[in-house]
């Protein structure tokens, strides 16, 4: 997925140290690799990490063409720091993160994923990680929880409504599969907002548990707060979101990165001598064009957003 908007934004270099945090089956990474490898020189390296194991697998096989220059993690892409700790890396020339579900898992109904087709109420990228599958989450969640849950992360209108729904169905019995969740999500909606849907009327609220369950805003704020510091200057981040909270939260903080001076708005001149982190490559996000979307409708609403460190940044040089 926007596979040339990457390489175009990372520019892999021969010599170069890589991380991608959300290996996936290793397209972006090869891609890197392939890119990297054109330019005569030092073979470059890359650090994948993917918190489900079987996409892991798949990319493993992918990449094992590039032998022991490859170094894959069981990790989520928040604990990035770890994995480069493990291999002596200060720092490294470029990192990308793809964040949210992957076609294989939103496709592998016994994920829990997507109500298009029954299944187990899981929704863990980690598949049998210790977080609390989906199932779980609705056994004991109470009303105003999880109406915050859906309003925030799904950004339901019907947050209330739903939420009501969902805890007086549990009385009855419990809420065990894709399709029974997806019932009674549609069953709370008014008709008048069904008819005038554009998708079906659990789409948000399979969004904001997943999301929930997964904790995908809080693993996205930690990759941001550690990532600057473990790139080199000239180092670039990318990152690929598909909806407008993690694409806000992108946006505000490498706009962060970018600010100079952080003096208070009342302050009639700049007295803090902060200097801006990193410079934005990006005004406005990065979209697929009309042929990929086409040829993977799933793209359609993705963003990429990137940042280079400036040599002011701090960190390793």
């Amino acid at each position: 997925m926007l596979l040339d908007e990457v390489l175009e934004a990372l520019v892999p270099r021969a010599g170069g140290r890589y991380l991608d945090g959300t290996l996936g089956l290793g397209g972006h990474a090869a891609a890197v690799l392939a890119r990297a490898d054109a330019v005569p020189g030092i073979p470059a390296e890359l650090c994948g990490l993917d918190r489900d194991a079987a996409a892991l697998a798949v990319a493993g096989e992918r990449l094992a063409a590039y032998g022991g220059r490859v170094h894959c993690f069981h990790s989520r892409y928040g604990a990035f720091a770890d994995a480069l700790d493990a291999l002596g890396w200060d720092a490294v020339d470029g990192a990308l993160i793809d964040i949210g579900v992957s076609s294989m898992q939103i496709d592998t109904a016994e994920r829990g994923f997507s109500f298009h087709a029954d299944g187990p109420l899981d929704m863990r990228m980690d598949g049998d990680g210790p977080e609390l599958s989906a199932r779980q989450m609705l056994r004991s969640i109470r009303v105003d929880e999880l109406r915050r849950i859906l309003a925030a992360y799904g950004e339901d209108p019907q947050a209330g409504r739903i939420a009501r729904a969902v805890v007086a169905a549990r009385e009855r019995q419990p809420i065990e599969t894709t399709r029974q969740l997806a019932a009674i999500v549609a069953s709370a909606y008014p008709a008048a907002w069904r008819a005038r849907a554009r998708n079906h009327p659990a789409t948000r609220t399979f969004q904001a548990l997943r999301m929930a369950v997964n904790d995908e805003v809080g693993e996205l704020e930690r990759f941001l707060d550690a990532i600057l510091p473990r790139l080199r200057p000239g180092g670039r981040v990318a990152v690929i979101s598909f909806h407008s909270i993690e694409d806000r939260i992108v946006k505000h903080r490498m706009r962060r990165w970018a600010q100079a001076c952080v003096c208070p708005s009342q302050a009639v001149r700049c007295v803090c001598g902060h200097e801006p982190e990193a410079r934005l490559l990006t005004a406005r996000p990065i979209r697929p064009g009309q042929a990929e979307v086409a040829r993977n409708p799933r793209s359609a609403s993705a963003r990429l957003r990137v940042a280079e460190k400036l040599p002011t940044g701090g960190g390793p040089a």
